[in-house]
């Protein structure tokens, strides 16, 4: 019976691995159901499917039945659930996750103040990189109890915003201020015309008028190296149209 069983759930094994393979590459749609969810969803059916098989081969295995063998299983099963308490919690954070399509491999996310793209993701950790090249390993427990930002979300349909904020003297009308700043976002490489950049006045302040700069890129990963961009030509139009930036706290020019 035991021989029997074990080619049986090879077999079915096998038949399953098939099954979500053609899944995760497309030959096989099911519907509302995502081709990355393939891999996951086998990995938990198999431990399902293995653990139901020990139920049913335990009571045909040679000595089962005597105290000695109940004994050792009795430790064997509270040694495994004291120790296994956190990582079966990581574990079924991790398919929450995923089913919940929080993140996937390659999005550029916020976790706890740790900004990085996503590199891996297995049933207990998660894996980001950050803009330093720093491996940052989170356990998926303190993903589903915590708050994650994902900025790749809508960047590729509807454009990430990224913001650079200038304070300018109340001398300067307001409508030139914009026009400088919607002039600058212009001439930066990878700010995308549409949806279009805008600009929003922030606060009056004791010394100036502060005006943030609001544009949309298309690529989350590159959304740092664009708005460092950005920032440069800010400098660069108002030094042309010899407008001072007057932040921080600024009263006189040097003597």
């Amino acid at each position: 019976f035991l021989v029997v069983l074990v080619l049986v759930l090879r077999l079915l094994l096998r038949l399953m691995r098939l099954f979500f393979d053609a899944v995760a590459k497309g030959r096989v749609t099911l519907k509302d159901f995502d081709p990355e969810w393939a891999e996951p969803t086998y990995k938990l059916m198999r431990l399902v499917i293995v653990a139901f098989a020990v139920i049913v081969a335990y009571p045909y295995i040679p000595g089962s039945s005597s105290d000695a063998f109940k004994g050792v299983s009795i430790f064997v099963g509270v040694v495994f659930s004291l120790a296994s308490t956190t990582a079966i919690a990581n574990m079924i954070a991790g398919y929450a996750l995923i089913y919940r399509r929080a993140f996937k491999v390659g999005d550029r996310v916020a976790v706890d103040g740790t900004v990085g793209v996503v590199t891996r993701s297995r049933l207990q950790v998660t894996h980001l990189r950050t803009r330093h090249h720093e491996e940052v390993i989170v356990p998926n427990s303190t993903l589903l109890n915590g708050r994650i930002v994902n900025y790749s979300t809508y960047a590729a349909q509807d454009g990430l915003a990224v913001s650079v904020s200038a304070g300018i003297g109340y001398e300067t009308p307001w409508r030139q201020v914009e026009a400088i700043l919607l002039e600058a976002a212009a001439k930066t490489e990878g700010v995308l015309r549409e949806p279009p950049p805008y600009v929003l006045h922030q606060g009056l302040g004791d010394f100036c008028v502060t005006y943030e700069l609001n544009a949309f890129v298309a690529d989350a990963l590159a959304s740092e190296r664009i708005r460092t961009a950005l920032s440069r030509s800010v400098l660069d139009a108002f030094n042309a149209y010899g407008v001072q930036i007057m932040t921080p706290n600024y009263e006189d020019d040097p003597k």
